[in-house]
């Protein structure tokens, strides 16, 4: 299983929410380029980044930043948050990121979601963010009305093969993660299953494992040192190869 470093990116700084919550918000740092070759030094393999203020307005607000991060470091790059066109993915591809996620323009444009993927493949991720089992939409703060497990299934029918799963309840409260909910969308959906949310230690990684997460994406628990990210890496890389 894949540990994806997560930097959540809000007017250039890094932070990270409660519950998707941008009224209880904490900084973490105002150099998200230093923060993502401290992850890199650190070993991990790819990094998780979050433009938060396009994700909440739909309108891009850490692009060049998020450029920068990409060509600072030597391991792939994902983003998401805010990318609603195929010109966001066509400029965010060509600056050297190595996947783009779609969350609310997947909801709204499944014509756009076809596309893309016919022409990037595997580079196209999507993100499901579920309260209650149901999808939320333009940073967490809109419902959609859709089953989280529908819906990815209708994306898998579309073509594609990794989503990114949270669950928003659970979000940067080092509680643990929604294990009944991952596993119901691993097991229902047929797609790898990059999982989102209450990561608080190595414990909850290898829970995420065993149940078959493709991928776990964990940020508060290391900003507090909840969790060690080289300890971890080498957990999960001996466990790779029992």
């Amino acid at each position: 299983m894949k540990l994806y470093p997560a930097i959540d990116l809000k007017n250039g700084k890094c932070v990270r929410l409660m519950q998707g919550r941008f009224d209880k918000m904490t900084e973490y740092g105002d150099d998200p380029v230093a923060m993502a070759r401290k992850w890199a030094s650190l070993g991990a393999e790819a990094i998780h980044v979050v433009d938060l203020d396009g994700a909440r307005t739909g309108i891009p607000g850490n692009r060049d930043v998020i450029k920068a991060m990409a060509s600072a470091v030597r391991i792939p790059v994902q983003t998401g948050g805010g990318i609603r066109t195929p010109a966001d993915v066509e400029e965010l591809l060509s600056a050297g990121l190595a996947r783009v996620i779609l969350g609310t323009s997947a909801v709204k444009n499944r014509g756009m979601v076809r596309t893309l993927l016919e022409e990037y493949g595997s580079r196209i991720l999507i993100g499901i963010d579920a309260k209650d089992g149901f999808v939320a939409v333009e940073g967490w703060e809109s419902g959609s009305g859709l089953e989280a497990v529908v819906f990815a299934r209708e994306m898998a029918s579309l073509g594609v093969k990794t989503i990114i799963y949270t669950d928003i309840a659970t979000d940067g409260m080092l509680a643990g993660p929604n294990l009944s909910a991952m596993k119901e969308m691993i097991e229902q959906s047929g797609l790898e299953v990059i999982a989102s949310g209450g990561v608080g230690s190595l414990a909850d990684l290898l829970a995420l494992e065993e149940i078959g997460a493709s991928g776990a994406i964990t940020g508060k628990a290391l900003y507090t040192g909840a969790l060690d990210l080289a300890e971890a890496l080498a957990v999960l890389k001996k466990g790779s190869t029992c």
